[in-house]
């Protein structure tokens, strides 16, 4: 069974940034268009950012420009670089490939954005 670990969450100042990262244990990473997704408190689960095999990437218009998708082929691990960070982006970040698919959602990381 294939599964999708994120990490590098955490508590942060308003302004700071945090770089969450994604592995797997199968090859999803490396084949499959990927995303990164996000839920916060009271709100349905949304998409942030995608990147697809050939590095093409997308941003929702909140994070744009603050925030970078990537992937490493090599490290088999898709990267989320986050700055300029603010109280709104408190949630629980999740990466999945694009368009999601249900068995491969993870626990996800808790990004927490607060002075």
């Amino acid at each position: 069974q294939v599964q999708v670990v994120e990490s590098g969450g955490g508590l942060v100042q308003p302004g700071g940034s945090l770089r969450l990262s994604c592995a797997s244990s199968g090859s999803i990473l490396r084949i499959y268009a990927m995303g990164w997704y996000r839920q916060g408190p009271g709100k349905q689960r949304e998409l942030v950012a995608s990147i697809t095999s050939g590095g093409i990437t997308t941003y929702v218009d909140s994070v744009e420009v603050r925030f970078t998708i990537s992937r490493d082929g090599a490290k088999n691990t898709v990267y989320l670089q986050m700055n300029s960070l603010k109280p709104e982006d408190t949630a629980v970040h999740y990466c999945n490939k694009y368009p999601p698919a249900s068995r491969y959602w993870g626990q996800g990381t808790q990004v927490t954005v607060s002075s």
